[in-house]
C-alpha cells in the first residue's frame, strides 16, 4: 500500500491535540468517567496488593525510582511502576471494559499516565488530557476489525494498549505532532500478547496491560527524542492490523468517525463482577433464576444461547470450562459463572479462589451448563445473556438480558462505584482512614498542581 499524503496516525494526532487542548471544554460526563476509572483502578490494585502475582511482578520489576506502586509501600522507576500497577489492576479481571471491543483501557492508560506524571512532575490537568486521549484511542481501534484480533489468537488490550499508552503519555508530556506520530509508529512494534493463557489459567493475561503501559511510555519517550516510526502503522500493508488481525483491510473510517467531537471513552463500562466481561449478563440471568427457585438440587441441565465470537474464549473446550483448572481460569468460564449465580448469588473476588473452584455444589451445576450459538447475537456491539434451565420436575425456566450491567444501557451509579472501591480496600486489608485518604486523593487528582500518588502506597506487612 502506498503512503497516503496524510496517514491515519497524523489524522488521529491532529484531532486529539485539538480536542484535548483545553480540559475545561471537555464534556463533564467524559471527565467524570475518567475520575471513576482512576478510582476503580486504584481500588482494584489495593484489593490485589497481597496476591502472589503482584509480589512476583514487584520482585521482577525492581528498578528503583520515585514512582508509586498502588497498594504497596515501595517505589519504582517510571517503567517498573507502570508495569506493576498494570498487572495489579488487571489481575482479578475486575476492571473497566469498552463494550465495542472488548478492550480494557483503564488498566493500561491509568498506570502509564500516572507513572509518567509522578516521574515528570506533571499536573492533574495534564493527566486528564492524557487519560482522555489514551482511552479514546484504545476504544476507537476496536472499530477497525471487530473480533478478528481475538480470533487470530491475540489479546486486544495488549495489542492496542501500547498504542493507547503512547498517546496518553505523549499528550500528557506535551509532545508535538511529529513526535506523537512517531510514538504511534514505534508503539506498533511494541504491541504483543497471545491468549494461550486460556489453555491452563496461567498468568500472562495479567501481565499484558502492565507490559503495554511501560511499552507505551517508552514509545512516547522515543518519539519525544526524535526516534522515527512508520506513519502508516495502522493501515500499512505490514501494519498493526495486518500483523494482529491477519488483514490490512479494515473499517478505518469507523475508527475516525466523529473523532474529536464524539467521545467513546465516556461510554466505558465498570464491572460488578470479578470475571470476564461477557460472562456478566449470564450471571445476572442465573441470579434471576435462583430468585425464581432454581437450585443445584432441582436442576437437570442448563442451555445458554451465546455469540459465536466468544465461544473460543469462554465456552471451549467445554469440559475444561465446566471444571476449571484453577481460580484464574474460572474467570473465563461461562459455565462456572452461571453456576456461581445460581449457587452463591454473586461472583465477587471471594468467589474466584482455589477453594471455590473445587466446591462440589458449584461444580455440580457448572458441569450441567452447555451452549448453542445464536447467529443473530449482536456481539461485539452488545453483550447479552441467556440461561435456560431444565428442572427435574419437567419444567423449563429461562431468563434473558440484552445488556451488560455496568455498561451503557445500565451503568453503575457513582454510589455503586464508591461501594466497590470501599469493598476492594476492605478486601485488601486497609483501614477506613487509609481508604478515605486514597479516595480523597483520587477526588483531587485533576485539580492538583503536581501529581502525588503516595496516598495510594500502603504497607503490606500486616500493619495497615
Amino acid at each position: 500500500m502506498t503512503t497516503q499524503p496524510n496517514p491515519l496516525s497524523g489524522q488521529l494526532v491532529d484531532a486529539l491535540l485539538t480536542s484535548t487542548a483545553k480540559t475545561s471544554e471537555l464534556p463533564a460526563a467524559l471527565t467524570d468517567t475518567m475520575h471513576r476509572m482512576v478510582l476503580d483502578i486504584v481500588g482494584i490494585c489495593i484489593a490485589a496488593r497481597k496476591e502472589t502475582y503482584v509480589a512476583s511482578a514487584a520482585q521482577a520489576f525492581d528498578e528503583p525510582g520515585q514512582c508509586s506502586v498502588f497498594g504497596q509501600d515501595i517505589k519504582r522507576s517510571v517503567s517498573c511502576a507502570a508495569a506493576i500497577n498494570g498487572i495489579a489492576a488487571h489481575g482479578e479481571d475486575f476492571d473497566d471494559t469498552y463494550e465495542g471491543g472488548p478492550v480494557h483501557a483503564g488498566v493500561v492508560i491509568v498506570p502509564a499516565v500516572l507513572a509518567a506524571a509522578e516521574h515528570h512532575h506533571l499536573s492533574g490537568d495534564q493527566v486528564l488530557k492524557g487519560l482522555v486521549a489514551g482511552v479514546e484511542v484504545m476504544c476507537r481501534l476496536c472499530a477497525v476489525a471487530p473480533t478478528k484480533i481475538h480470533k487470530a489468537g491475540f489479546h486486544p488490550t495488549a495489542v492496542f494498549g501500547a498504542i493507547g499508552a503512547a498517546v496518553g503519555v505523549g499528550v500528557s508530556l506535551g509532545l508535538n505532532r511529529e513526535q506523537l506520530v512517531n510514538a504511534l509508529g514505534i508503539a506498533g512494534s511494541m504491541s504483543s500478547g497471545i491468549i494461550e493463557y486460556l489453555s491452563d489459567g496461567s498468568w500472562t493475561k495479567r501481565m499484558h496491560p502492565g507490559w503495554a503501559a511501560q511499552s507505551g511510555y517508552k514509545a512516547a519517550r522515543l518519539g519525544q527524542a526524535g526516534f522515527v516510526g512508520p506513519k502508516t502503522v495502522f493501515e500499512g500493508s505490514h501494519g498493526l492490523f495486518y500483523a494482529f488481525a491477519r488483514s490490512s483491510e479494515g473499517k478505518f473510517e469507523a475508527m475516525m468517525d466523529g473523532l474529536g467531537s464524539e467521545w467513546r471513552a465516556s461510554t466505558i463500562a465498570f464491572k460488578p463482577y470479578a470475571c470476564g466481561t461477557m460472562t456478566h449478563p449470564y450471571i445476572d440471568c442465573a441470579r434471576k433464576l435462583r430468585a425464581r427457585g432454581v437450585t443445584a438440587q432441582n436442576l437437570e441441565k442448563i442451555e445458554c444461547e451465546t455469540a459465536e465470537g466468544i465461544v473460543h474464549r469462554l465456552w471451549e473446550p467445554l469440559a475444561i470450562k465446566q471444571t476449571p483448572a484453577n481460580a484464574y481460569s474460572a474467570k473465563f468460564s461461562t459455565p462456572y459463572a452461571v453456576a456461581l449465580g445460581i449457587v452463591r448469588d454473586d461472583a465477587g473476588l471471594g468467589d474466584y479462589d482455589e477453594r471455590s473452584v473445587k466446591d462440589p455444589e458449584i461444580l455440580s451445576v457448572s458441569q450441567k451448563v452447555a451452549y448453542i450459538v445464536d447467529p443473530k447475537n449482536p456481539y461485539p456491539n452488545q453483550f447479552t445473556g441467556h440461561v435456560r434451565a431444565f428442572l427435574k420436575d419437567g419444567r423449563m425456566i429461562e431468563e434473558r438480558q440484552d445488556h451488560f450491567r455496568g455498561g451503557m444501557d445500565a451503568p453503575l451509579s457513582k454510589e455503586d462505584l464508591q461501594k466497590k472501591f470501599h469493598a476492594n480496600c476492605k478486601f485488601g486489608g486497609v483501614t477506613a482512614a487509609q481508604t478515605q485518604a486514597a479516595e480523597q486523593s483520587v477526588d483531587s487528582l485533576f485539580s492538583c498542581r503536581t501529581v502525588d500518588a503516595s496516598a495510594w502506597s500502603l504497607p503490606t506487612n500486616g500493619e495497615s
